[in-house]
C-alpha cells in the first residue's frame, strides 16, 4: 500500500512520490515528473514529465509545471501561477529551447505570478500575486510589479525586514547581514 494519498479523479503516471504527499482531483502527473516527501498538489494541476519537486512544497490549484521547473524544499506556489519554459513559442515547433526555471528552498510566489523561463527564484523569496518575474531574483527579495521589481526583502518567516544597515534582526529575532550586496541569514 503506498504512504502517499492521490484522489480517484486525478491520473498519476510516475511511482516517484514521496511518502506523505497528497495529490487532488483533476490534477496530472506525467511518468518521469519526480514528487518529494509531504507535498500537496491541490486540484487542476499538471506536472510534465521533467519536473523534479523537492520535500514539503505546496502547488495550489491550477498550477502547471511544464518541463524543466524544479521546486526545491518548502516552496509554495499560489493559485494559477504559470511558469513558462519556452520564451519563442510556435505551434508545432519541435527545435524549442527549452529553458529550466528553479525556484529555491522556501521561496513563496503568489496567485497568477507568471515566472519566464530561465529564471530562478532565490531561497526565501517573496513574489507578490499577479508579478511578472522577467528576471533572476536574489534570495530574501520582495518582489513585485510587472515586470516585477525588488521592493525590498524578506524574513525566512515572510516579515519585511529593514536592511537600512549591514547586520539587521527580524521581528522574529533571526539574525541576517549583507555581505558583497547579498543577504544571508546567520544561524
Amino acid at each position: 500500500m503506498a504512504d502517499y494519498f492521490v484522489h480517484e479523479k486525478a491520473l498519476v503516471e510516475t511511482d516517484v512520490i514521496g511518502r506523505d504527499s497528497t495529490i487532488w482531483a483533476f490534477t496530472h502527473i506525467l511518468k518521469g515528473a519526480k514528487i518529494g516527501n509531504n507535498v500537496n498538489i491541490n486540484d487542476h494541476c499538471f506536472v510534465e514529465n521533467d519536473v523534479i519537486i523537492g520535500d514539503n512544497v505546496s502547488v495550489k490549484c491550477g498550477v502547471y509545471l511544464w518541463d524543466g521547473v524544479r521546486l526545491e524544499d518548502d516552496v509554495f506556489i499560489g493559485p494559477a501561477a504559470t511558469f513558462t519554459n519556452d520564451l519563442l513559442p510556435r505551434s508545432k515547433n519541435k527545435e524549442y529551447i527549452q529553458k529550466k526555471i528553479v525556484v529555491k528552498k522556501g521561496a513563496s510566489i503568489g496567485a497568477n505570478v507568471t515566472t519566464l523561463g530561465g529564471v530562478t527564484i532565490g531561497q526565501y523569496a517573496l513574489i507578490g500575486a499577479g508579478t511578472v518575474v522577467t528576471k533572476d531574483v536574489p534570495a530574501f527579495a520582495l518582489v513585485y510589479g510587472n515586470p516585477g521589481i525588488i521592493q525590498g526583502y524578506v524574513c525566512v518567516c515572510a516579515q519585511k525586514i529593514d536592511t537600512a544597515q549591514s547586520v539587521f534582526t527580524c521581528v522574529c529575532k533571526r539574525k541576517y547581514m549583507i555581505e558583497n550586496g547579498s543577504i544571508t541569514l546567520k544561524e
